[in-house]
């Protein structure tokens, strides 16, 4: 099986002394994903949870959302020269009766998970759920107590410091599944093509949290699989925000320390927090990179 980590001999500077050292990697392979027998799409993930990712994927564009739509999906042996496998191409079989997503450019890069999508239309896939009936609602205490627990998860990322993270959590805060790659993207997809597995679509009552930003593919991802909340540590973008309000999502950011800024969804909150008069205007916390 392909490695989730990779040592590499690295040269550490620290003031004039350089010294060589080992250093921890993230693994980040390609994966190639066929839909019975004909390739559909290339990305570059953290190997493991790949057949997750890959019910996942076909969660993301609509193409299945219950465990029997799935007939099966196995690694591809003969991936190598020699006829080994590498273990980084499988194929998923569609139960019978299951029609395939309409074929597009689906090539991904572990920071892009809508590359290829031909206009804004096409990225809007209809949902099987709706995400705005859901009446779920949340103590804040909970909410700002996600990034921890989600961290706490985070087995990988303590020996790379490279990886995204996604998790699902119950309205209570109980973690249900964590899945971290190199591409937040990803992340999310192994978590959907978890919830798809296990059959727990759509995931009502639920809260999913990411390590980064909020991006448009990250609510899209949310509304594919039925999620009322999505929380992130960092900055929306205007069309996550835009997405969020169109379909009843609940969109959080600059989720930190025991502060929040809610852009759409507010009623899903119990209570509010105190607001000090004067504050609340731009972007709570320093930003980051996300």
């Amino acid at each position: 099986m392909s490695r989730v980590v990779v040592k590499r001999r690295i040269v550490r500077v620290k003031d004039r002394a350089r010294l060589p050292a080992v250093d921890t990697l993230a693994a980040e392979e390609p994966l190639e994903i066929r839909l019975d027998g004909t390739p559909l799409t290339v990305t570059m993930r953290t190997p493991g949870d790949d057949f997750d990712l890959a019910a996942g994927f076909l969660v993301s564009e609509g193409a299945v959302g219950a465990p029997g739509e799935i007939a099966t999906i196995r690694y591809c042996a003969g991936a190598t020269v020699d006829g080994g496998n590498t273990y980084n191409v499988l194929d998923v079989r569609l139960a019978p009766g299951v029609p395939a997503p309409e074929p597009r450019n689906f090539y991904t890069t572990s920071s892009c998970g809508v590359c290829g999508k031909a206009s804004l239309e096409a990225v809007r896939t209809v949902a099987r759920w709706s995400a705005a009936d859901d009446p779920v609602t949340l103590r804040p205490a909970m909410v700002t107590s996600l990034p921890d627990r989600l961290r706490a998860a985070q087995r990988v990322f303590d020996r790379t410091g490279g990886l995204h993270a996604a998790g699902l959590f119950t309205a209570d805060g109980e973690p249900l599944c964590v899945r971290e790659d190199v591409g937040r993207h990803n992340a999310v997809d192994k978590l959907l093509g978890w919830a798809l597995r296990e059959g727990r679509l759509p995931l009502r009552g639920c809260v999913l949290m990411v390590s980064g930003r909020a991006s448009f593919e990250l609510v899209q991802k949310a509304v594919m699989g039925g999620v009322p909340v999505l929380a992130a540590v960092s900055a929306p973008s205007s069309l996550a925000a835009e997405l969020a309000a169109e379909e009843g999502l609940t969109l959080i950011g600059f989720l930190r320390g025991n502060s929040m800024n809610v852009y759409t969804g507010e009623r899903r909150l119990a209570a509010a927090h105190d607001v000090t008069p004067g504050a609340g205007t731009g972007s709570a916390g320093a930003r980051t990179a996300g």
